[in-house]
Formats: C-alpha cells, sequence, structure tokens
C-alpha cells in the first residue's frame, strides 16, 4: 500500500472514531449473555484498542467492547464529573490515574510505554532536512533550529488534557539541558506568544499531519509505526519512554493555565478496573486479556515497549489474580 491510501485509511479511521465510541460485539451479544467491557482510554491508543486489541478480545472472551479515546487528563476529569461511567480506565502516564483515586480506585497495573518522538508530513516544505535529521545525517539539534524557524508548522496536544503534552514540552526544555538547545530556541518551537495555534485534540492531531496541515508533530512511537508516518527517534533521556531515566524526566516541571505545577514522568500505559460503569466481570476479563501474552504480542508488534507488569497504589485493594501476576513497585 502506497503513502497516500496509506493516509487516506488512517485519517479516515482516526476522524471517524474520534467522533463516537466503538463498539464491537460478538453474535452471542444478541441473546444478552454476554459482559461489556466499557474503556475510557487515552487517545493515542484507539487505533491499537480499536482495530486490533479490542476485536481480538472479543473473539477470546465473547464478551462485548466499547471504547471512547480522547486526552487521558480530560477523560479523568469527566470520569470525575460524572459524564463518563467506564468499568475498565486506560490513560498513558500516572497523573490521569491519580484524579481517579481512592474514589473509582486504588489500584493500576503498568505494563508497556510509549516513548515521544517528532513525527513529519514526508512531502512538506521541510521534510527533506527532517529525513536527514531522522536517518542521522545532520545532528538532533538541527531538528529544534527547524521547529523554530519563522512558518515551521508545528502540532502537539493541550498539555491541560494529554500527558502527551505535558510529556513534549517538557521534552524541549530537557533538550536545553542535554542537547544544548538555547532557550530563546525552545520558546519558539513551542510557538511563543502563539502557542496556542500549534494546540490539536489528541485524536485530531494525526489526521492534521496526515493532510499535509503540520509539517511536523508530538507523536508516540507506536502512533507513527501503526499509522505508517515517518519520524525522528529522540534519545532516552528526553523521551519520556525509559523507566531507566525516570529521575531525568521529574527534574522537568511545566506550570499549567491553572497555576498547576506537574513534573515530568514516564510515559506508561496503565489499567485499572474502576468502580463505576457496571459489569465488573467484564471489565476484569478485558484487563486479565490485556496483560496475557497474546494482547503482549499485539503491543510489541504495534510498537511499544512492554514491562514487567507492576503494580501500583494500594496492593492489598487489587484482585488477588492482580497481585499474582504484578510485581510491587
Amino acid at each position: 500500500m502506497n503513502w497516500e491510501r496509506r493516509r487516506l485509511s488512517a485519517i479516515f479511521l482516526v476522524t471517524a472514531s474520534a467522533l463516537v465510541s466503538v463498539s464491537v460485539a460478538p453474535a452471542a451479544a444478541a441473546t444478552g449473555s454476554t459482559g461489556l467491557a466499557n474503556l475510557a482510554s487515552a487517545g493515542s491508543l484507539q487505533l491499537l484498542l480499536d482495530r486490533y486489541l479490542g476485536p481480538a478480545f472479543v473473539r477470546a472472551s465473547g464478551d462485548r467492547y466499547q471504547n471512547q479515546s480522547a486526552g487521558s487528563q480530560g477523560l479523568a476529569q469527566e470520569i470525575v464529573a460524572g459524564e463518563l461511567s467506564p468499568n475498565v480506565f486506560l490513560p498513558i502516564g500516572s497523573a490521569a490515574m491519580r484524579l481517579l483515586e481512592p474514589r473509582f480506585t486504588r489500584w493500576a497495573v503498568r505494563f508497556a510505554a510509549s516513548p515521544l518522538v517528532v513525527a513529519y508530513y514526508p512531502r512538506g516544505p521541510h521534510a527533506g532536512r527532517l529525513k536527514q535529521i531522522s536517518q542521522g545525517k545532520l545532528p538532533l539539534k538541527d531538528l529544534f533550529t527547524l521547529m523554530a524557524r519563522p512558518g515551521f508548522k508545528l502540532g502537539r496536544t493541550d498539555p491541560a488534557l494529554d500527558p502527551q503534552g505535558q510529556g513534549f514540552v517538557e521534552m524541549v526544555h530537557l533538550a536545553e539541558r542535554y542537547l544544548g538547545v538555547s532557550p530563546v530556541t525552545a520558546n519558539a518551537d513551542l510557538g511563543g506568544a502563539s502557542a496556542s495555534s500549534q494546540i490539536f485534540s489528541e485524536t485530531g492531531l494525526d489526521a492534521s499531519l496526515q493532510a499535509g496541515q503540520l509539517d511536523a508533530a508530538s507523536a508516540y512511537l507506536p502512533q507513527a509505526v501503526q499509522l505508517g508516518m515517518p519520524y525522528i527517534s529522540l534519545p532516552p533521556k528526553i523521551n519520556f519512554g525509559d523507566p531507566r531515566d525516570s529521575p531525568i524526566y521529574a527534574r522537568a516541571t511545566l506550570t499549567l493555565a491553572t497555576g498547576q505545577v506537574v513534573h515530568g514522568s514516564l510515559l506508561d500505559l496503565e489499567v485499572s478496573e474502576l468502580r463505576v460503569g457496571g459489569d465488573p466481570g467484564a471489565g476484569n476479563a478485558f484487563i486479565r486479556f490485556l496483560l496475557g501474552s497474546r494482547a503482549r504480542g499485539i503491543l510489541t508488534r504495534r510498537g511499544y515497549t512492554l514491562l514487567s507488569p507492576t503494580l501500583l497504589g494500594r496492593r492489598a485493594a487489587a484482585p488477588g489474580w492482580i497481585r499474582a501476576l504484578t510485581q510491587k513497585r
């Protein structure tokens, strides 16, 4: 399949599924005998869940599956407000899960990581130089100089709603320390006084890039892999994807428009069953499937970094089978 066909197919999938929650049901659902795994998940996980993991879960379990994807922080805020009632929450990063503790859950399982990259449009005016940087023919520092040029169209997500948006801003500032990027360049990379022009919804950012409306965009490595987007890798010290560099990530801070100060952290995939939304059996079944070998094989093929399942929060509050399967942080 050539790039144009991949682009059009991906745009349709991302934009269509952003408008409605996706539901997959087995044939047995017509009898009313199956449960519903009702997910709220990070926007970057939408393709993974709705195309790969959701259908595989339905085939394996006979339960039904429904998913709504958006920025992790925003989803958590909607759950707290009573506007969403999922029985499984699957965000990226710990901050969104903490918003639900202890009212909706007291535990979570970390099972994979999703490093940051910079994806780019392959036929844009800067594509040639971006490709050279991705191939190592030009230094990575040149990426930040290029993104700071007037007229360079960069997209990212809202730090107030999405950990990717937070991570991207913190990544640029860590590049000051570890790549020698100047503060002036870093500020220009993030849009300066017109920063709001860079902000897109998490489910709409990829489609805007693929349509050629942007030169480059913040992305997770698995997103770029799954959508066939060319990208520039970032070193572990600034990509928020390696648990061993968590102390470095924590040095990065960001002050949100609300005045809240957030610290950088590993961009990990976490999952928990919530005490809301009904049908706990199907939610439990989905988490069992997600942590099993079949799902982990799918995660590997789709670009995620597998981590040993680690139990976060109150260990005593987690089901026994979760305690047996996971290690303690």
